[in-house]
């Protein structure tokens, strides 16, 4: 039993070494999050949200075109009432330039003020 367990061991090893050393995980996935924001636009806090004490984090995905500007941006979840502001916002970054369109995902977060 031990001597199975040692061999599982080794062959888990095996492959995370395996891994490490693959071409392909050094190279940087757009898909991951990869390019760097040049110029971040804040998002305006909305007044009906912050007297609200409404909270929390927009998910969305940017899609960017090969020159770093924002061509679109699709709402995957937050408060309804925070959502365009964080659209308005990330609409106006500017990402590093890219030889191909990607897509990034982006989290803003509104925290209420105490």
């Amino acid at each position: 039993m031990k001597t199975l367990m040692r061999q599982g061991m080794l062959f888990f090893v095996f492959l995370a070494l395996l891994s490490a050393f693959n071409p392909r995980s050094w190279a940087q996935d757009s898909a991951d999050g990869a390019r760097k924001v040049l110029i971040k636009t804040p998002p305006v806090y909305p007044t009906l949200a912050r007297s609200m004490n409404i909270h929390g984090v927009v998910k969305l995905e940017v899609h960017v075109a090969p020159n770093g500007t924002v061509k679109s941006v699709d709402v995957k979840g937050g408060h309804p009432l925070l959502t365009q502001s964080a659209v308005t916002a990330v609409g106006h970054w500017k990402f590093e330039a890219a030889p191909k369109e990607t897509k990034e995902e982006v989290d803003i977060t509104f925290e209420a003020q105490q």
